[in-house]
């Protein structure tokens, strides 16, 4: 009877270790295991652990080579920047819709409504399910000449187009910029030898990607968000059950201040006469501009792909409008 009472004694200290779930996670970040997207991961998976969730990261550079290696089947999950996890989650993929979430109180309320249980459904599509959203910051356009301030000068120009992002692809020849093909890896190299004008990136760039080089004396970042960027984390639908991915989720949303400290903390860091200020009077011209490019980015016209999903174009339609309900848009008959 002692016996028995020890064996069962024993079983129970290491039946919660024994119930660890191990899931693999390829993790892209273009500084790799030192970068802090990989040590954002690094938080959320240590939190993971107290529900009972034991990932194993592997870091890489190449963006690409981690959702195909992903795709293959040799990481149970990914975390990488929602322009490649587009195709595994359209509605969550277009939060980086141009022009869409023009300020980071809007984001705010965006990825608050998406971490809600409710929103749970959106979170699947097909075989895949988000299991979170971390922000990555407001894309800026880096140019190489202080005069490309307004979109007409944007005309003939050379931009660094990452070729599988078919929403700014679009937006590249509605200005009637010329496109230049890139990815992730090569991008700043080409910004950085003059092979293009203009280049589109977070905050962080400017330092980790040395961009400060192709921006040189002349050129500056025009101080206006294009969209937002996150990181988000896919995984196969079967991986977690629903309990588990909707705390995924909640650590995710938790992360927020965490990550926009960060990305603040970048932001602050770019010199103040490196900014290019675009005057209040053109903003809402290109909010405009961007509004008719987002609604034919949604519907597959005017020579663009279906690459918005109507939901979230809605959903951010009203977050803008709560926030700033005298815009045009809020009234317009085309309203999103």
């Amino acid at each position: 009877m002692i016996r028995k009472s020890l064996a069962a004694l024993s079983f129970a200290a290491v039946a919660p270790m024994a119930a660890a779930q191990s899931v693999t996670m390829c993790v892209f970040d273009v500084i790799g295991a030192n970068g802090d997207m990989y040590n954002m991961v690094k938080d959320y998976a240590l939190e993971m652990k107290a529900h009972g969730v034991d990932f194993e990261l592997r870091p890489y550079t190449d963006e690409g080579v981690a959702v195909g290696d992903f795709n293959s089947g040799q990481c149970d999950a990914v975390a990488a920047t929602d322009l490649r996890t587009r195709p595994f989650n359209r509605f969550t993929g277009s939060i980086s819709a141009v022009g869409a979430i023009p300020t980071y109180d809007d984001l705010k309320t965006t990825l608050a409504t998406l971490a809600q249980a409710k929103a749970a459904p959106l979170m699947k599509q097909g075989d895949y399910e988000v299991l979170g959203i971390v922000p990555a910051g407001a894309g800026y356009l880096f140019v190489n000449d202080r005069s490309i301030d307004t979109a007409g000068e944007l005309a003939g120009k050379r931009m660094a187009t990452l070729d599988y992002q078919k929403d700014a692809i679009h937006m590249v020849n509605h200005v009637k910029a010329t496109v230049v093909p890139s990815d992730i890896t090569n991008f700043a190299g080409k910004f950085n030898n003059g092979s293009v004008d203009t280049a589109y990136a977070p905050a962080f760039a400017y330092e980790a990607l040395e961009l400060y080089k192709g921006i040189g004396e002349d050129g500056g970042i025009v101080d206006y968000p294009l969209a937002q960027l996150t990181i988000q984390i896919i995984a196969r639908d079967n991986v977690f059950d629903d309990t588990t991915a909707q705390k995924s989720r909640d650590v995710a949303w938790g992360m927020y201040g965490q990550a926009m400290d960060l990305i603040q903390r970048q932001e602050s860091a770019i010199p103040e006469e490196k900014w290019i200020r675009i005057p209040e009077a053109d903003i809402e011209g290109y909010q405009e501009m961007f509004r008719e490019n987002r609604l034919q980015l949604r519907d597959g016209t005017d020579g663009a792909k279906k690459v918005y999903h109507p939901k979230m174009m809605s959903l951010l339609s009203k977050i803008r409008c709560s926030s700033n309900p005298g815009a045009s848009e809020c009234t317009a008959s085309d309203r999103e």
